[in-house]
């Protein structure tokens, strides 16, 4: 049995943009659903919503029929954590809240079998296909794709040296977080954090990298892929359907 293909990796790499979905209602049902709608990826969240490992184990299995990259974000940038992902057959993970070229280092070596980094082994895992993958401790870094996501103002005033960090494959600017360590909490539109957002996609792409970003608002997805985004996620799973449910409601009701 082969070792999965990283599509979501190997289109970043061609250069080709990948349009995505966030996902946080923690639910393989809904994962199904969406996971047929066409997106080059899913973004399985576990640091912001209700989900945990067992979870994320269901929604990789209802997307698995579709051809869409599942990328699990962890609540922490923890080597047990990602350990335990990368287990159950994770191939893309975005890692929250780095700040330092250091974290963005350990992010890398959490994924990499020694002596390339501190992966535990473990042999009949999902990952492996239960120990069906040929040569899958050799070959497993070639899928793996290790994004990291900058959020603060140092992991700004850090950007070059994380970029440049080896095997940092992304770099995702998050836009709540960086507005509220910019002094505008809650107000993303604001021209500091938008020039702070652009001039960030300018230095990842400068650095060799992918940036990559969640923006629901459809002018700025189209303004970032300009700009040379490579991975944007242009809407929510909670957001589609608590706002169009208001406005189903609102057709009907004064």
């Amino acid at each position: 049995m082969e070792l999965p293909i990283n599509q979501f990796k190997r289109g970043m790499q061609a250069g080709k943009p990948q349009i995505g979905l966030w996902s946080s209602l923690s639910s393989h049902y809904s994962v199904e659903v969406i996971a047929g709608s066409g997106f080059d990826w899913l973004l399985l969240d576990t640091e912001h919503s209700p989900n945990d490992l067992e979870n994320v184990v269901t929604q990789l299995q209802a997307a698995s029929a579709y051809p869409t990259t599942p990328i699990v974000r962890p609540a922490w940038n923890d080597m047990v954590l990602i350990k335990r992902f990368l287990d159950v057959g994770v191939q893309t993970l975005l890692i929250p809240y780095v700040q330092t070229p250091e974290e963005a280092a350990n992010a890398v070596a959490y994924t990499r079998y020694p002596l390339r980094g501190v992966r535990g082994v473990a042999g009949t895992t999902r990952a492996t296909r239960f120990g069906r993958v040929k040569d899958y401790f050799k070959r497993a870094e070639e899928e793996l794709c290790v994004l990291v996501q900058v959020e603060t103002r140092l992991g700004l005033d850090n950007l070059d040296a994380i970029a440049n960090t080896d095997g940092v494959d992304g770099v995702f600017i998050g836009p709540a977080d960086l507005s509220a360590g910019l002094g505008h909490l809650g107000n993303i539109p604001h021209p500091e954090v938008q020039h702070a957002i652009d001039d960030a996609i300018k230095r990842i792409r400068k650095a060799g990298k992918a940036p990559g970003i969640l923006a629901p608002v459809e002018a700025d997805a189209r303004r970032y892929l300009e700009l040379g985004c490579l991975f944007v996620a242009v809407g929510a799973d909670v957001g589609l359907l608590a706002r169009e449910s208001e406005k189903l409601c609102a057709k009907f009701k004064s």
